[in-house]
């Protein structure tokens, strides 16, 4: 896990700044951006540690400095002097770790976040955990010069089995050994799948080759939100990925729950995971979501409870118009498919579409279709998904009672 240069930390870099992004670093956000910087003491390699001072030659901020992004410094401490080393590692993950005590100390809840990236003051960084198994995800190449420190933390917090690391598309093209997209990187490798508990349910995680982690966290109370809605319902779940609303849905009572999602791998373990939860009828359809919803509005079926959970539709700002058009086309899709009194759960993981805008969207076209929507819940990240600075608030729901 070395790239044999240096140790980090053996040459920092003094940095200044804009007056704007002075401000906002001091404020708590995590980012600087290369535009941002008006001089810096000499060139930095990857990991880095860059030293952000005032124009009086105060220290303000210090972070990790990442030359190939246009965020080029990643704070991890503002206000006072610190020194980055071990005990700064293990202090962040015991932090972290108290946030989600309630979570940790839940036996029926085997499958968490343990850090939250900006949100948990590792701006880049994300460790989720299923069972014993600890996943890393890095979206900046920075974290590559601490990563040997990072799973010592690691393995004395949390003493996992087993440390997987997964990469952001971004950095899978150039790494250091030993240090590929789903490598073991530390105790024995996982089981494939690998089995955890969610508030009791009985699912699975692909930390090698799964998208993000293996598994989608950020959603579990929202699951539980569902299920306690589904008694006796017929369950429409679309962009079911593993099939965690299916499954809760199951568990609450469900009569019939459909499942739907392009990806076969997707509603294969959707069946799986809700044969190994409950006894329900269980309808998977592998396909478009856009075109199955249309050939079920075709065929007059209704359910009374729709979720749909679509993956992100803006990955890039100039996105967001082609989002908004697609969440108001499926909130139309789904309330043709709702029961005069059912449920409609919609959800947006597109951090550039805020809550506003987004049920804006929704509010919108439920008026062109001619319903009416009576927003019982605005739900949004669980507990070990915190929101520390403004786009970190990236997941979004509304559960709204549908009338005819």
């Amino acid at each position: 896990m070395s790239d044999g240069r240096s140790s980090p930390g053996e040459k920092r870099l003094a940095v200044r700044v804009t007056k704007d992004a002075l401000k906002h670093v001091r404020r708590g956000h995590p980012w600087v951006f290369d535009a941002s910087i008006t001089s810096v003491s000499h060139d930095g390699a990857p990991g880095d540690l860059a030293v952000i001072f005032d124009d009086r030659r105060n220290f303000v901020a210090i972070g990790l400095w990442d030359p190939a992004s246009p965020i080029r410094i990643r704070v991890l401490h503002h206000g006072r002097p610190l020194t980055i080393d071990e005990m700064f590692w293990r202090s962040r993950f015991e932090l972290a770790t108290e946030r989600r005590r309630p979570l940790l100390d839940d036996e029926a809840v085997t499958g968490c976040r343990l850090v939250h990236g900006e949100n948990d003051g590792l701006p880049g960084l994300v460790i989720d955990r299923y069972a014993d198994v600890v996943v890393v995800k890095l979206y900046s190449g920075a974290w590559f010069a601490h990563l040997t420190a990072i799973v010592d933390a690691i393995r004395s917090c949390w003493e996992p089995a087993s440390v997987v690391l997964r990469l952001a598309r971004t950095l899978q093209d150039a790494t250091p050994t030993g240090c590929h997209d789903g490598a073991v990187i530390a105790g024995e490798a996982p089981p494939t799948p690998t089995p955890f508990l969610e508030v009791g349910a009985a699912m699975t995680a692909d930390p090698i080759g799964g998208q993000k982690t293996g598994y989608f966290l950020d959603q579990r109370a929202n699951r539980l939100l569902v299920g306690a809605h589904a008694a006796d319902a017929r369950v429409l779940d679309v962009f079911c990925c593993h099939g965690g609303f299916s499954v809760h849905a199951a568990i609450g009572g469900a009569r019939h729950v459909h499942s739907v999602d392009l990806s076969p791998h997707s509603t294969e373990a959707a069946r799986r995971h809700v044969a190994g939860n409950a006894p329900v009828e269980h309808r998977t359809t592998t396909g478009d979501a856009f075109q199955v919803m249309e050939a079920l509005t075709a065929r007059q079926e209704r359910y009374d409870v729709v979720v749909v959970d679509p993956p992100s539709f803006a990955s890039r700002t100039s996105a967001v118009p082609g989002a908004l058009r697609a969440y108001a086309r499926l909130t139309h899709l789904a309330l043709g498919l709702v029961e005069p009194g059912g449920m409609l759960f919609q959800a947006s993981c597109s951090s550039r579409v805020d809550r506003s805008r987004f049920e804006a969207t929704i509010e919108a076209a439920a008026e062109r279709a001619a319903r009416h929507l009576d927003i019982e819940a605005r739900p949004a990240h669980d507990l070990d998904h915190p929101i520390g600075f403004p786009e970190g608030a990236y997941l979004k729901a509304v559960l709204a009672r549908v009338d005819a």
